[in-house]
């Protein structure tokens, strides 16, 4: 048996036992024309909106942390970074990793969390105590669901890693849950919150591109060696490419340029189309690094190496959506804004406005006049604090500042489902021929009633 077969988890094992009967069922809906589901079909409810509703104004936040792996435990520093918040419970399937984050909140002049560990399903007992105000998790992809829905059930608000679902049925089960419980479900989109895209958002707002017309978004990375290398993620990243075909991980390019077009404000997104090349550079990346004998080199991945996209909004714009991680390529988030007054293109940042050279300028040469408030104010700690060039921490003082100030969070149940949604709908597209798939309005329509906050600010053109 393989260095990494005996550390795969019992969860790992289940969802490897999952991926067989999906591949065989996955040939079925190809070419089942007749049988697209309506994926704008609203469900019936009587729960009013949580679009505008103010967090409870908090001195200091109660936290419970599920799955401190790697991302989790950057995100465990980044939160007890921004100083208000107190950690009482963490939870993860490997004992070592929910130890070694008590000794991080120890460190942090706190009372050792109690500590969950037995089991899959032991965050249930950490949602159910009475004293935490908020419930973060950053598990695998499937876990993020039943931890969200759990915290909610019992009162409390939620914080999901990306993408906060990965079907359209528990997009909508968010939604509902967090319109029943009246506590905010947030997806910690941490790109949001990135230098270049706050300060693009920021001219964006202020009218420099003009009208908002058409924006580039992706998440190609190079993630071969993540996928494989026998720990870490390897451990349940790769599954999906055995029995899915789309675009896995829509939320990091999408969300900044949804923010862009004023997601949820005066836009939203309201069909796509997509489709997908041949798979071919994760099964050869396979080939070449591992030896026969690696269980491995007997897995079919279906997944398409490259997954395009596009969507159209209700006020008729257009984003280009890409998902690429399985070749060998630099890192892109595309992160582009096609303006009736300029564009801004970045990898590298830059901007061309009406009237120019014909060249593009330096984003930097802007930064004195533009760089977002938010980052003037904290980026010197955050680069000092925080992972991801400090955007990690933007993103964790945001949260906590919304907590304690008790106001309307940055995003809401309504940008995690619309912006994890892409991944399910690219899916069915695929399947069916590239055919169009329609966004559900999870807002039930109130986004048209223009619900502000931080992020979402009217454009001035």
């Amino acid at each position: 048996m393989s260095n990494e077969s005996e550390r795969m988890s019992r969860r790992s094992l289940l969802q490897t036992s999952a991926v067989a009967a999906a591949t065989v069922a996955v040939p079925s809906l190809v070419g089942a024309q007749s049988k697209v589901p309506d994926t704008g079909k609203i469900p019936a409810t009587k729960n009013k909106t949580m679009l505008g509703v103010p967090f409870e104004k908090h001195d200091r936040i109660r936290m419970g942390f599920v799955g401190v792996g790697g991302r989790g435990t950057g995100l465990l520093s980044d939160f007890l970074a921004t100083g208000h918040v107190d950690v009482l419970a963490i939870c993860d399937i490997d004992e070592s990793h929910a130890k070694r984050g008590a000794d991080m909140v120890e460190k942090r002049g706190q009372k050792r969390p109690e500590l969950y560990t037995k089991g899959d399903h032991d965050f249930e007992r950490l949602c159910a105590r009475q004293d935490l105000d908020v419930v973060l998790t950053a598990t695998p992809w499937d876990w993020h669901v039943p931890v969200c829905l759990s915290a909610l059930k019992h009162g409390h608000h939620a914080f999901t890693e990306v993408p906060a679902a990965t079907t359209l049925e528990d997009c909508w089960a968010l939604v509902n849950a967090s319109e029943a419980a009246r506590k905010h479900c947030v997806m910690i989109e941490n790109c949001t919150y990135d230098n270049a895209e706050m300060m693009v958002l920021n001219m964006v707002q202020a009218g420099l591109f003009g009208e908002p017309l058409h924006g580039g978004a992706a998440y190609n990375h190079d993630l071969r060696d993540v996928l494989t290398n026998g720990y870490g993620e390897s451990l349940w990243r790769r599954f999906p490419h055995m029995k899915r075909n789309g675009n896995f991980y829509p939320t990091h390019g999408l969300a900044p340029v949804g923010n862009y077009f004023g997601h949820h404000l005066t836009d939203r997104f309201d069909y796509l189309v997509s489709m997908s090349t041949p798979e071919a550079g994760l099964s050869a990346y396979v080939k070449a690094k591992f030896p026969e004998s690696d269980p491995k080199r007997k897995e079919k991945y279906i997944c398409g190496d490259v997954n395009t996209s596009l969507l159209k909004t209700a006020m008729g714009k257009t984003i280009l959506l890409q998902h690429d991680v399985s070749n060998c390529r630099p890192y892109s988030r595309i992160n582009s804004l096609q303006g009736s007054k300029g564009v801004f293109e970045d990898y590298p940042p830059r901007i061309y406005f009406d009237g120019g050279n014909d060249e593009y300028v330096p984003l930097d040469k802007y930064k004195a006049e533009w760089e977002h408030p938010l980052w003037k104010q904290v980026g010197e700690m955050a680069r000092k604090n925080g992972g991801h060039g400090g955007m990690d921490f933007i993103m964790a003082y945001r949260m906590v500042e919304c907590m304690r100030n008790g106001t309307v969070p940055d995003m809401d149940v309504y940008e995690a489902a619309a912006w994890s949604v892409p991944g399910p709908l690219s899916e069915l597209s695929v399947a069916h021929g590239s055919m169009p798939m329609k966004f559900p309005d999870f807002t039930r329509g109130e986004w048209k009633k223009g619900h502000q906050t931080f992020l979402r600010r009217p454009i001035r053109n």
